[in-house]
């Protein structure tokens, strides 16, 4: 029988742990709970120690993100299937049963996503994972019920079925495979390090599925909103470094037209008058160009598979033809 282990990052938030742990307790009872927490200042850790003795503590010496954090946190687990939990999810009944049935009887799979609906408005879709990820040739990523900006109401239209990268808000990983990928990759700091992961994972031959039976609820951008400059920073340059590393074929075409891609997007940045996004995307380009010797060389050192992407152009079926959901793909 797998055991289960379900770890919560947590940053100074307490107020998201007063409100989301106790389901998280009162539907995991088969599961061995862990708060690890990325040096946090506020009174959290003295708050989960007072309030829910039970749950097991791991204290990381500095806050090095999602990357970094779990990296650190996950080396005091011992439990066979790693449950990377946001802070800001609250899960329901019987949420592992099924997670736990398909790692038992489908040895090929790695990495599982739960459905992800939306704490605020629990018809719809969550941004951060939805129903699947997927991405595009040039390393855009894009989900099952949501594309770009548009999030489809939940009618039950996505199934199980493997996907290609699995939302870190809630992501389920073999503890063996985490291992053998040595973990995220804590350049990153945070954003698209599952992607990452899950890319590497593909290139290896495992493979990662969404299981619809099993649901939560995640408010998203508890915290880092989308309105924060810092994200859009982050989710372009790791997804540079991520394409970087993993893809296959010709990479200076692939990169090429996605800095050009990149380019519009900043371009549209500036014509919203969102000046702090339009500067995000340059300094996010200047911070890749300054790893790109280190991600070469990472590159060499990692496998590469065709097959990765499902469409060639997420950018040009939204924008363009005006494909807004992954049914009309």
């Amino acid at each position: 029988m797998l055991k289960i282990a379900v770890v919560i990052l947590n940053w100074n938030g307490k107020k998201l742990l007063e409100q989301f742990l106790p389901s998280v307790i009162d539907y995991s009872k088969d599961a061995t709970i862990y708060v690890a927490d990325n040096a946090s200042t506020d009174s959290s850790v003295a708050f989960v120690k007072d309030q829910f003795p039970n749950v097991k503590i791991i204290e990381n010496k500095i806050n090095g993100g999602y990357a970094k954090g779990y990296n650190d946190a996950l080396q005091f687990v011992d439990e066979d299937i790693f449950c990377l939990l946001n802070s800001d999810i609250e899960v329901t009944p019987n949420w592992l049963d099924p997670i736990l049935d398909t790692f038992n009887t489908e040895t090929e799979t790695a990495i599982i996503q739960p459905k992800i609906l939306d704490y605020k408005d629990k018809s719809k879709f969550e941004y951060a994972g939805a129903a699947g990820g997927f991405i595009d040739k040039y390393g855009y990523p894009f989900c099952r019920g949501r594309i770009f900006d548009t999030i489809e109401v939940d009618t039950n239209q996505y199934q199980n079925t493997n996907i290609f990268w699995a939302s870190g808000a809630c992501f389920f990983i073999k503890k063996e495979v985490f291992k053998q990928l040595n973990g995220f990759d804590e350049s990153f700091f945070a954003h698209q390090e599952e992607i990452d992961l899950c890319w590497r994972a593909f290139n290896l031959n495992y493979k990662t599925k969404y299981v619809s039976e099993s649901t939560v609820y995640h408010v998203g951008g508890a915290t880092l909103s989308a309105a924060n400059p810092k994200k859009t920073y982050l989710n372009f340059r790791n997804s540079l470094f991520t394409l970087t590393k993993n893809a296959k074929g010709n990479l200076f075409l692939i990169i090429l037209v996605r800095l050009i891609l990149d380019g519009i997007a900043g371009l549209r940045f500036l014509l919203q008058l969102k000046f702090n996004h339009f500067l995000a995307v340059l300094k996010a380009h200047f911070s890749f160009y300054g790893k790109l010797k280190t991600l070469l060389r990472q590159r060499k050192n990692l496998t590469q598979q065709a097959g990765y992407f499902s469409i060639k152009s997420i950018v040009y079926q939204y924008f363009i033809k005006k494909r807004s959901t992954f049914s009309k793909l």
